[in-house]
């Protein structure tokens, strides 16, 4: 009875280990407690195949909420008038899927009761006292699920919740609700799980009462739920022990669906977000609880992942954090590109990114970034905190296709503020940038707890924010328990506006972008005799090429950054003798009617691929720029 299980449930990802429970268990482990994980997912895809797990995972709208929707039954019994609504919901109304897919998720629903009865048997609960679930995203109404008939069978084993779903007051409002749930850890739990655990085992608790109360642990009172405080911080990252994935690999190898899984290593080398701290973006409801940064060392994060790709045989690396640390590119990322490790690396980043540090990147074996590009207006950007331009979103998208890193980005519409403008301008930038790596969608702004949208909403003129729909299906609460236990919620803005209205033709183009991906590309080529040639192949009438030398050459490689009409004048000033402001202007005028460069009104960036900046000075004095020509091959 000294034993700890931790439980991934569905709809938890097969291609990647629980890094809480991961952290956790090696936390225990140095404490001499002996600990498991059981990832369930597995059972469950291997119940509905490899297809429909990743069909409800990752292919439905995150807010239908329909892998938590499976459970419902199985937690509350059978609902018919509330399933009834969400079918219709589900398949004529609010999500608009076809009759198909709405067999789909029936059938797959059918099969949670055969899969709960198998997590009962495959396991004698006797053997642990405690029984931990992480819960993050459509992970709650399983594990509320599978935890209600551990407590019914086994009421002496002590039930533990944690994850995103379950911190700060949504923990407070579901350990309220759920009464065979005795703990919930929010926040950071490596300190407060610790010392729940050495309580329980201790004083083989039988109660779940905890006289004195633990910081960031929710314990009963009686008939109350009462918090211990804020959960204590980790500030030297470089304290934590490295997580133990072997039970992820373990099942993972075992599994019948492991060949349609690539796992991935998730290594997590900081928290909390340095530019949040500074500016916080006003949809990010992440760091709930602190937004203090912190990373591991050089060393440290060095040897976890050399130590981690050794042990687990493979290069597959996901970096978890909220934001790379930016000393990493003097002290991680040159070590890396100088080695002969051969990792494949993702990483969070912010945009305004240098073209040496997107090269480094690249060296170092970042393959994927998520850069946080959601929109490319200055106006949005500057309404939402993000310390970043259309510009500067544009050029990290050109630097990046030259070197080889994708980037997964996304425009959004529905911030309050924006006007149709903001949106005629991005579908502008979007028909010249084409050729760059596509936004994975456009949509509406998503309002999530903790995020200044949510703490000030009347500040930013929004009003009425209500729980997500979906949220009705899932929880039989009251309006008030409702609003404590949702993450996300549905708003009115203040102005009679339609924000869809405003973002309709962005909407539109970039779903026509990514099912017509463009074949086409513009590059440039320096000619023996000292030419610029800009090679277009975007368009469909033939391959056009345009020569540029002299200073226009200078101009155009000088904003392969972005810079200034007057930076560019002070530039061409140290090659040549007079610079002619209005031919240097018109000039520039010509490379953007033929999309060659874009422009935000005061500055310009050059868009062809594999132009770098040449600081050399011309061979002959140029007093003149000329109007653009083109050729047509």
């Amino acid at each position: 009875m000294g034993k700890v299980l931790l439980v991934s449930m569905p709809f938890g990802a097969l291609n990647r280990p629980a890094l809480g429970l991961s952290q956790l268990k090696a936390e225990l482990a140095r404490h001499s407690v002996h600990c498991e994980i059981r990832y369930f997912a597995f059972l469950f895809a291997e119940f509905l195949g490899s297809d429909d797990y990743q069909w409800i995972q990752s292919d439905l709208p995150y807010t239908a909420f329909a892998g938590d929707w499976c459970f419902t039954e199985s937690l509350y019994g059978p609902r018919s008038e509330e399933d009834q609504r969400y079918v219709a919901d589900f398949f004529c109304g609010t999500w608009q899927r076809n009759r198909t897919d709405v067999q789909r998720l029936l059938r797959i629903r059918s099969l949670v009761e055969p899969f709960l009865e198998r997590c009962m048997s495959e396991i004698d609960w006797r053997d642990y006292a405690i029984v931990g679930f992480t819960s993050t995203f459509e992970q709650n109404i399983a594990s509320l699920s599978l935890a209600k008939r551990i407590k019914s069978s086994y009421p002496d084993i002590r039930i533990v919740f944690g994850g995103a779903n379950w911190e700060n007051e949504m923990g407070m409002e579901l350990h309220r609700q759920f009464t065979f749930v005795d703990y919930a850890c929010s926040g950071e739990a490596e300190f407060s799980f610790l010392k729940l655990v050495k309580h329980i085992l201790k004083n083989k608790d039988k109660t779940g009462l905890i006289q004195s109360g633990i910081a960031g642990v929710v314990h009963r009172d009686g008939e109350k739920s009462v918090t211990g405080g804020h959960t204590e911080l980790v500030t030297d990252m470089d304290t934590l022990v490295v997580p133990d994935f072997s039970d992820y690999f373990e099942q993972l190898n075992t599994s019948t669906v492991a060949c349609d899984v690539l796992p991935n290593i998730l290594i997590e080398s900081s928290r909390g977000c340095w530019w949040g701290a500074k500016s916080h973006c006003t949809f990010c409801g992440l760091n709930g609880h602190s937004m203090a940064f912190r990373s591991k060392s050089a060393g440290r994060l060095l040897n976890e992942m050399d130590s981690q790709v050794e042990r687990w045989r493979t290069d597959q690396i996901e970096l978890v954090d909220n934001i790379l640390d930016m000393h990493y590119f003097k002290n991680v990322l040159p070590i890396l590109a100088e080695s002969d490790r051969a990792y494949h690396l993702f990483y969070e980043t912010k945009a305004n990114l240098s073209r040496k540090q997107v090269e480094l990147l690249s060296r170092a074996g970042v393959e994927r970034i998520q850069p946080g590009i959601e929109s490319l207006s200055d106006h949005v950007l500057k309404l939402i905190g993000k310390g970043t331009s259309a510009l500067q979103n544009i050029q990290l998208l050109k630097w990046c296709k030259e070197y080889g890193v994708r980037v997964d980005w996304n425009l959004l519409y529905g911030f309050p503020g924006e006007t149709v403008e903001d949106y005629q301008q991005q579908l502008e930038l979007l028909a010249s940038i084409r050729f760059l790596e596509p936004p994975g969608t456009c949509g509406p702004l998503r309002l999530d707890r903790f995020s200044p949208y949510f703490n000030n909403p009347e500040s930013f003129g929004l009003k009425n924010l209500r729980p997500m729909r979906a949220y009705s299906f899932l929880y039989p609460v009251n309006a008030q328990s409702m609003s404590q236990i949702a993450y996300y919620f549905d708003f009115d803005y203040e102005q009679d506006v339609d924000p869809r209205g405003f973002a309709a033709e962005v909407i539109d183009y970039v779903d026509d972008w990514n099912k017509h991906l463009d074949i086409g590309t513009l590059k440039g080529v320096v000619k023996p005799d000292g030419q610029l040639v800009l090679i277009d192949t975007r368009n469909q009438t033939g391959m056009l090429t345009f020569a540029l030398d002299g200073l226009e050459r200078k101009v155009y490689e000088y904003c392969d950054q972005v810079h200034s009409l007057q930076a560019i004048i002070r530039h061409l000033g140290q090659h040549a003798e007079v610079i002619d402001e209005t031919s240097v202007k018109a000039f520039l005028d010509s490379l953007m009617a033929n999309q060659l460069m874009v422009t935000d009104g005061t500055r310009y960036l050059s868009l062809a691929l594999g132009v770098k900046s040449n600081h050399a000075k011309a061979t002959m004095v140029v007093k003149d720029i000329r109007e653009i020509s083109c050729e047509v091959v």
